[in-house]
């Protein structure tokens, strides 16, 4: 039975990814959402062993849908819930650090880019996006506000 649970949640898995790859939003949503709560929802607590990353990757995914509704706090939620279940994976840190330098909060943009260089040295939109947002925050500085 549980081979059984696995298979099918990696079936669930997969069809949402197939979902999000089509554009097909509302559906890749539905998907990841119904496998997030098969995996016991955002902390995990009952999630089969070995499924942290694939609950993570669902959780991120579902915020890169929210991001793209332009439903940045919901968003936020996801990606920080992936690094609650998965702190090794680096690019939910990129996702929510994107989010909050877009929302104007570059201290916390660039506390998350430096997490993911340090995850990953290798990320070179990481490093980018950190110079951009320490660039910001002089400039916005500069200007007082």
């Amino acid at each position: 039975m549980e081979r059984e649970e696995a298979a099918a949640a990696e079936a669930l898995l997969s069809a949402a990814q197939a979902q999000l790859a089509a554009r097909r939003l509302s559906a890749a949503e539905e998907l990841y959402s119904r496998f997030i709560a098969r995996c016991g929802g955002p902390a995990g607590r009952t999630a089969p062993p070995g499924a942290g990353r694939d609950l993570a990757t669902a959780l991120n995914n579902r915020g890169q849908i929210k991001y793209l509704r332009v439903e940045f706090a919901a968003a936020v939620e996801d990606y920080t819930a992936a690094i609650e279940c998965q702190p090794g994976f680096e690019v939910p840190y990129y996702n929510r650090g994107l989010v909050l330098y877009r929302l104007g909060c570059f201290d916390e943009a660039m506390k998350d880019f430096r997490k993911v260089l340090e995850l990953n040295p290798q990320f070179e939109d990481a490093a980018l996006s950190l110079k951009q947002a320490i660039l910001d925050k002089e400039e916005k500085q500069k200007r007082g506000y």
